[in-house]
């Protein structure tokens, strides 16, 4: 009887942790759409003469689902600088070359450069892409921007805008997810806009730490140069928190831009939807594990169900549990309102209570699986973060 009281109590302490950081989120959120609303005040513009050119780094895989629109919106910006768009990619037979190749045609070569470079595998693709694409990269500030992301006509405006700061290394945007279809879709949806972009939002508005997000980064050459370059980070798994992490031991500072950009979800089903949930721990894991495993304190909903269920499902396990998962959908619906301005998943609240509940599966999962996917190649992962060959397709 005493074991059953301790385990309650130690499923306890994760809901009521977790419930004051859904409230702090509330907070942060509201803070951050305060901020948006200042974004001139807080990162001065270059003078319309003085603004740099740029080159926009962008290594493409496949022909995605939106493709064509992501790159037309990064193509289509109003910037008053010179801008050209690198789109990289690995493979002469890749089936996203022709497209590439129509926007290049359609814009010409001072707008957007195609390069393929078949060059020996590294174990981290998206770094052997954007090493192709910063050879042919023309300009000392540079933006990178993953395929899938698609971006508002002042994108590269407002991202390059903290670089006038000499003391800022690198700028990021936020990214939320859109387009979900299908329940595992909508899994995956709240995974991005519930959970990842709250936790960047509190994490910038809290100053707990500083972060590094690569589908959305803008730095310079020469900060690239000075923590040797792409080709560094080729054995990392999370590249971008690396490459944070270096430019920061630079003494340069970190500028979260409020804007978003937008990418689309779309998935090939449940299995996809799983693999990428425990792809997604594996990076935090990687990236911070000290904090990954002690995210385990905020998982509300899944450990007030566990104490529901140690309690027979009595009044007061019901309780307990509708509380957690009450105030857990009321703040993510706020969040979703204010601080990610207005994105989507307010339908899919009803399947936040399974996302989270496979959301401490996963966290599991990833404290001992030591091997993942990626662009259906299976590759190893070290104690330290980085990626070796674990051999054979996936």
């Amino acid at each position: 009887m005493r074991i059953l009281h301790l385990l309650q109590l130690v499923c306890l302490a994760p809901v009521v942790t977790g419930t004051i950081y859904a409230v702090l989120q509330v907070w942060a959120a509201h803070r951050f759409a305060r901020r948006d609303a200042n974004a001139p005040a807080r990162f001065p513009s270059p003078s319309e003469a003085a603004w740099p050119a740029v080159s926009v780094l962008k290594p493409l895989h496949g022909l995605e689902a939106g493709l064509e629109e992501n790159l037309r919106s990064t193509c289509d910006q109003d910037y008053p600088g010179a801008l050209q768009v690198v789109l990289s990619l690995q493979r002469p037979d890749d089936p996203a070359l022709p497209l590439a190749r129509a926007i290049e045609r359609e814009l010409g070569p001072e707008r957007v450069t195609v390069v393929v470079e078949d060059a020996p595998p590294v174990v981290n693709g998206k770094i052997q892409n954007l090493i192709g694409a910063l050879r042919a990269a023309r300009h000392a500030h540079l933006v990178i921007s993953d395929s899938d992301c698609r971006v508002p006509r002042d994108y590269v405006r407002a991202i390059v805008a903290p670089l006038a700061d000499p003391r800022v290394g690198y700028a990021c945007t936020l990214y939320r997810a859109s387009g979900a279809r299908r329940w595992y879709e909508a899994l995956e949806l709240l995974t991005v806009n519930a959970d990842l972009a709250p936790n960047f939002v509190f994490a910038a508005e809290s100053g707990a730490t500083s972060f590094c997000l690569g589908a959305s980064t803008a730095l310079r050459r020469e900060t690239l140069d000075a923590i040797g370059g792409f080709e560094a980070l080729a054995e990392y798994l999370v590249e971008d928190f690396e490459m944070g992490r270096r430019i920061e031991d630079l003494g340069l500072r970190f500028a979260l831009v409020p804007a978003f950009v937008d990418t689309r979800i779309d998935l090939d089903g449940p299995g996809a939807w799983w693999h990428h949930q425990v792809y997604w721990d594996q990076n935090n894991r990687a990236a911070r594990p000290i904090g990954h495993f002690a995210t385990v304190v905020v998982k509300a909903i899944p450990f007030a169900l566990l104490f529901a269920a140690l309690r027979g499902f009595d009044a007061t396990g019901l309780a307990i549990a509708a509380g957690a998962i009450g105030v857990r959908c009321a703040s993510v619906a706020a969040i979703l309102r204010t601080g990610l301005r207005g994105a989507e998943g307010a339908r899919a609240l009803w399947l936040l209570p399974l996302r989270d509940v496979a959301g401490l599966v996963s966290w599991a999962v990833s404290l001992r699986r030591r091997t993942f996917v990626w662009r259906g190649v299976r590759l190893g992962l070290t104690r330290g973060g980085r990626i070796v060959p674990a051999g054979g397709a996936a």
